[in-house]
């Protein structure tokens, strides 16, 4: 699940940086590489989108699994 956890953190750094190149330069890069809203860029962006969400839902897990979900007691 760690190596899942990595490839969506990846895929969702690269659509972020996507949408900054976008909303700084007006430049797609994703549209760019395979064409405007061709089948493989709007897989690209649905494989993103997902990588979100499966962030935004699994975010508690995901902490748990690297160790960040556990506070530790004080005395």
């Amino acid at each position: 699940m760690k190596a899942l956890d990595v490839v969506f953190l990846i895929l969702l750094v690269v659509g972020g940086l996507n949408w900054g190149l976008v909303g700084i330069f007006k430049f797609d890069l994703v549209a760019w590489i395979f064409g405007d809203m061709s089948v493989i860029s709007r897989i690209v962006y649905i494989i993103v989108a997902v990588s979100a969400l499966y962030n935004l839902v699994l975010w508690k897990s995901i902490q748990h699994r690297w160790g960040r979900g556990h506070v530790p007691a004080t005395a």
